[in-house]
């Protein structure tokens, strides 16, 4: 079953780094980046597949040399006409012909090793993002939208996934074969080497001018794609609204503004990179021109210890030394090409390389964002204080434990907060609630009163003040523990995918199928399940797309009181029920509060009548509280909202 979810979203600020999130820049560092990379695929989880990999391309490398080396002799002997010998030629190919087979064996091999280090890297690398984002805090969800934290998953991982499967082992081969190539080349002829790296110098200038504007473009696009994905998600989430309201024309354009932008960026970059092929292509057969016109320059004029490094000084009949030295600059030139196309197929790669690189480095920065305090050593104990009951268990330093029972108790203590420090929403929040209370908060939107219900679950940690839970505060206590004590139903349901019996479960994963009936009775929604197609294993798909908007309300309600937590917090709970519904929910919620504190944030005063307390918010300060009756004598702000002076916003 897939576990999403919906929080409330905080103010962002524009400049905050986790707003940003490196979303389409340029790799800040990419050599670090590249050498996580390589340590997290190589010597994290695929050492020896990689030792192998790279054997197999020293293999390679080394066969394609040597099958270029042995066309001297061939060449030599050929140029003896009838006097060649035929058997030694043969032979020569022969052998010409196993290097190559092995050599393109190893080739395969090499290739087939990296596909999977590459499948099963980004297969490791999924899972460890997937297990850090369930570690993050909340703020890192309200700072980045869904769209573009998706767009890791997709976007980021596949540019990845280029990189690993392609990229690297051509740029490992690229490497190995350019050493090996160069190695035989200085042997053979110094000269025509000088030629060769001559035109790789100027080969190098074009890639990193021509590179450099494409990867500018490229990352434009990535950056430009991460905004797309979450404009489409917003909109396919809102299509009720814009057609309500309609805002159809008004889409269309904001989506054509990001549209084109995308559209121009991607036409740059693919412009440069499509040209960078055609040039190197040009230069390599300019070099491959250029080498040998040198070379026949060299012999014609005789200059053999110039052409060939290895013979210098070498003494023999003319007809000998024109055979050797055309032998040899075949060989040569085979070399060039094959020195030259690495060098082409990795220019080729530049904006893979680039690309991979800036998704490497996303990926590893919400990797590497903090993450949540899980708070104090402080944990929820069952049966180990008394029979049947629940108890907070806090470790001595003798070895002992204090067990202090689990009550419900929960107080504030002029708590100041602001989910930016410098902008402070609650102010001097000094408040209470023991067992059994129901605590109500009332007010405009935007007043506070979902942020202290926030605070209690420890989602924001406050700047300053005390919270305390059961006299113990709640820094002291794992958040982990902490939010299994309590029971929260959301204005904004969210359902998963599975059956309705798996949706209450959700609740508490070792609850009983009778448990979770019972919990549907209580919240009244036991009726509507048993008329259901499949009753409690009917399949919930699209997050409940196929029931009511009060039908996954009240899930939601039977999924927190199957719980059996002290502590409930229902924040606009019955928002999207019907009054007759809302009448038998309250009636259940009577019964379930026995023992339990509950905080109860409501738009309809008719549902916080009963309230021991009611706290009446504005711009964060409570102004008012007390009783219904009480709030009502005081003819104050509660008073005028009740009889219709004053409306909520």
């Amino acid at each position: 079953m897939s576990k999403k979810a919906k929080v409330m979203q905080a103010p962002v600020q524009a400049n905050d780094p986790q707003t940003q999130g490196g979303r389409g820049k340029k790799a800040k560092n990419p050599m670090k980046t590249l050498g996580r990379l390589i340590k997290f695929t190589f010597f994290t989880n695929y050492k020896v597949a990689g030792i192998f990999m790279v054997l197999c391309v020293i293999f390679a490398a080394v066969c394609n040399a040597l099958g270029s080396a042995m066309l001297a002799p061939i060449i030599t002997e050929l140029t003896k006409g009838l006097n060649a010998d035929l058997t030694y030629i043969l032979w020569c190919i022969l052998i010409v012909g196993c290097i190559y087979a092995i050599g393109a064996g190893s080739t395969f091999a090499y290739n087939r090793i990296m596909m999977y280090i590459a499948q099963g890297t980004l297969r490791n690398l999924r899972i460890k993002m997937f297990h850090k984002m369930q570690s993050l805090p909340l703020k890192y969800f309200d700072n980045n939208t869904h769209g573009d934290i998706m767009s890791l998953y997709t976007n980021d991982v596949d540019t990845m996934r280029q990189l690993l499967s392609q990229t690297v082992p051509q740029m490992v081969s690229a490497v190995v074969t350019v050493i090996a190539l160069l190695i035989m080349m200085i042997i053979y002829s110094f000269t025509l080497t000088c030629v060769i790296l001559l035109m790789v110098a100027v080969m190098i200038l074009i890639i990193r001018y021509v590179g450099s504007r494409s990867a500018k473009n490229f990352l434009l696009q990535q950056r430009v794609l991460g905004e797309l994905n979450g404009f489409v998600e917003e909109m396919t989430e809102g299509q009720k609204v814009i057609k309500v309201f309609c805002h159809e024309e008004d889409a269309k354009a904001d989506f054509k503004k990001i549209n084109d932008e995308m559209y121009e960026a991607s036409t740059k970059a693919h412009i440069y990179s499509f040209i960078l092929g055609p040039i190197n292509n040009n230069l390599g057969y300019i070099e491959y021109v250029l080498v040998a016109v040198v070379g026949i320059a060299l012999i014609a004029t005789g200059n053999t210890g110039a052409l060939l490094s290895s013979y210098a000084g070498w003494s023999a009949t003319a007809d000998t030394v024109v055979a050797v030295c055309a032998g040899l600059l075949v060989s040569f030139l085979a070399y060039s090409r094959q020195f030259m196309n690495p060098i082409q197929q990795v220019s080729m790669q530049f904006n893979s390389i680039v690309m991979g690189l800036a998704g490497a480095e996303r990926i590893f920065e919400m990797m590497d964002t903090e993450p949540e305090d899980q708070g104090g050593d402080i944990t929820l104990s069952f049966n180990e204080y008394e029979e049947g009951r629940y108890a907070w268990k806090k470790p001595m330093p003798d070895g002992t434990f204090e067990y202090t029972p689990l009550m419900g108790d929960i107080r504030f203590n002029d708590v100041m907060f602001g989910y930016v420090p410098e902008k402070v929403i609650l102010k001097h929040i000094t408040l209470y609630a023991k067992p059994g209370q129901e605590l109500a908060f009332v007010g405009a939107t935007g007043a506070g009163k979902t942020t202290i219900t926030n605070l209690i679950n420890r989602f924001y940690d406050i700047q300053s003040g005390t919270i305390t839970y059961d006299g113990i505060p709640i820094r002291e206590i794992n958040k982990a523990d902490l939010r299994r004590s309590l029971g929260v139903v959301l204005q904004d349901t969210h359902l998963f995918t599975g059956t309705i019996m798996e949706n209450i479960r959700y609740g508490r994963p070792d609850a009983t199928d009778d448990e979770c009936i019972k919990a549907a009775i209580n919240a009244n929604a036991d009726m509507f399940i048993r008329h259901l197609p499949e009753g409690y294993d009917t399949e919930i798909t699209g997050d409940g797309a196929n029931l009511s908007q009060g039908q996954r309300q009240l899930l939601s309600i039977a999924r927190a009181m199957v719980t059996h937590c002290p502590v409930l917090i229902l924040d606009e709970a019955t928002s999207s029920i019907d009054t007759r519904t809302e009448k038998l929910i309250v009636q259940a919620l009577d019964n379930l509060m026995r023992g339990r504190t509950v905080f109860v944030i409501a738009h309809r005063l008719s549902t916080v009548r009963g309230a021991h307390a009611i706290m009446v918010l504005d711009h964060g300060v409570i102004i008012e509280r007390g009783s219904h009756e009480q709030l009502i004598a005081q003819k104050g702000t509660y008073y005028q909202l009740y009889t219709g002076a004053f409306e909520l916003d």
